[in-house]
């Protein structure tokens, strides 16, 4: 491993550099008594000091040394130093700053063979300093930040650490953060970073460009921007997620297990999106929901027909008073990472666009991988983990530059005996479960369900089945409490007589 300088730490002896550790790089996301932060000497000093100390406690208070001293963590009022021997590479600049700031932590710790091996770094005290980034809240949301920036897989499945929640908002934050974990940042970002932290600063522009500025910096910083590689997904999972939320629907089921065995090929995204097409009410929206989930990325929704305005995607100049991002920038904002699926309800209205252009045109952008700018923020966004999965009714409606960006899957509408299958076996369950029932208290008869699919025969999809099923089932939970029955069976009559 190679040797590391830190920051050219030198002894009492002005002409001596003293580095005392080997640097690790890993990519681990979990910090173990096998991957820790840090490792410190057990014990400080020549033979005889050494044969009477006892060994570091489970908690261990103090700091770690500045810049103008030797690589040691300070343990006590007495400050004695104790060596770091190792420290995983992505925490050095951390480690660091909280020299260089005097912040006081404790840390927690294994002893090994190697030494005393760091789990945890917590702040205890910052001697009444007030600064936002002299908080535990945000020493831990660096942490997590640097633990996930080399981690190409998926999210830990244990409870989140105290200080997730943390944003940047401060410039003291934000530029406290650039100084520890900018390297999380891509290299773009991070110089965007730069040149917008001096213009927030500076006192030769407007209050009006320092505060666009600051919150422009604001909304990079608090979205962690991860690797585009992804971690093999279970196909077998898959298939029962989909199984479990859809009925039928082989091939479209089939399509999304083809792609997902792409992925764990290539471990990337593939280079086209999803476009499902069906008329409405068929369940088009629940299967990209459905995809989300298999993918484990957070979601969002792009609603293409209530957006005319194209500024509405990319968001507007910071010359006027009132500028904002657009809809797109929010949307990674409100995930918190730049890995998300967006899903593109109606896209066949897209076209629709009035006045300054065509909100179609920025879709382009977005959906080629290649980087998305905001006007508000200007700056290219990476955009490599984006997953767009795209809904519509009318293809012929569609641009065929836009279309050529997706690989179509079609969705029938449903038989007259797959309907009845899903009502008994998925809408009315439903339905039942959300109203706080049991299956038992309202039933329907084979004459009944089949009056139930007749009676909607020349609508689309099951919407129509579903409002029966809450008509249905708030009418037997109204007799059930006011009539004090056990139960209710709809039969062909009644049935009839309740939907008239």
């Amino acid at each position: 491993m190679p040797v590391f300088d830190f920051g050219n730490i030198k002894n009492e002896k002005p002409a001596q550099t003293v580095c005392t550790y080997m640097v690790r790089e890993t990519n681990t996301r979990e910090i173990t008594r096998e991957q820790p932060f840090l490792v410190l000497a057990e014990q400080v000093g020549g033979a005889a000091e050494r044969a009477s100390q006892t060994p570091l406690p489970h908690h261990v208070s103090g700091t770690f040394a500045d810049l103008r001293m030797r690589s040691a963590f300070l343990v006590g009022e007495a400050k004695t130093p104790y060596d770091i021997l190792d420290i995983d590479a992505r925490f050095i600049s951390l480690v660091k700053w909280l020299g260089e700031n005097r912040i006081r932590v404790r840390l927690s710790g294994e002893h090994t063979a190697n030494g005393y091996a760091v789990t945890k770094i917590r702040e205890i005290a910052f001697g009444g300093d007030s600064r936002l980034s002299a908080e535990d809240g945000f020493l831990q949301y660096m942490i997590g930040r640097l633990l996930a920036s080399d981690a190409p897989g998926e999210e830990p499945e244990e409870e989140a650490e105290e200080g997730d929640d943390m944003k940047l908002t401060s410039l003291q934050s934000i530029t406290d953060f650039l100084s520890c974990a900018g390297r999380t940042l891509p290299n773009n970002i991070r110089l965007w970073a730069r040149r917008n932290l001096a213009v927030a600063r500076s006192a030769e522009v407007t209050p009006e460009e320092r505060r666009h500025a600051q919150r422009a910096l604001s909304i990079m910083l608090n979205i962690q921007w991860k690797s585009s590689y992804f971690e093999a997904i279970d196909p077998v999972e898959a298939r029962r997620i989909l199984d479990s939320e859809l009925y039928g629907m082989e091939k479209v089921k089939q399509r999304i297990v083809e792609t997902i065995i792409q992925i764990n090929r290539t471990h990337t995204l593939p280079a086209y999106g999803i476009l499902l097409a069906g008329p409405a009410g068929t369940g088009k929206s629940q299967v990209a929901y459905a995809i989300a989930r298999i993918l484990r990325l957070p979601w969002t929704t792009l609603d293409m027909s209530s957006i005319r305005d194209p500024e509405q995607l990319t968001g507007s100049s910071r010359i006027y008073a009132n500028a904002k991002p657009g809809i797109i920038m929010e949307a990674f904002a409100a995930a918190g990472e730049s890995n998300l699926v967006f899903i593109i309800n109606e896209l066949d209205k897209a076209s629709a666009g009035k006045g300054g252009g065509n909100p179609a045109d920025v879709l382009l952008t977005l959906l080629d991988n290649l980087g998305f700018t905001d006007n508000y923020l200007e700056c290219m966004i990476p955009t490599g983990g984006v997953y767009p999965i795209a809904t519509a009714n009318d293809l012929s409606a569609i641009s065929a530059p836009l279309l050529s960006r997706f690989a179509v899957i079609e969705i029938p509408d449903y038989t007259a005996n797959e309907k009845q299958v899903i009502f008994r076996g998925y809408v009315l369950p439903k339905v039942l479960s959300r109203m706080g029932m049991r299956p038992e208290e309202c039933e329907v008869t084979d004459d009944g369900l089949a009056t139930i699919v007749r009676e909607f025969a020349g609508a689309s999809g099951i919407r129509d089945l579903e409002q029966a099923a809450e008509h249905l089932a708030a009418n037997a939970l109204y007799r059930i409490e006011v009539g004090h029955l056990p139960k209710v069976t709809f039969g062909e009559t009644d049935i009839r007589e309740l939907l008239e």
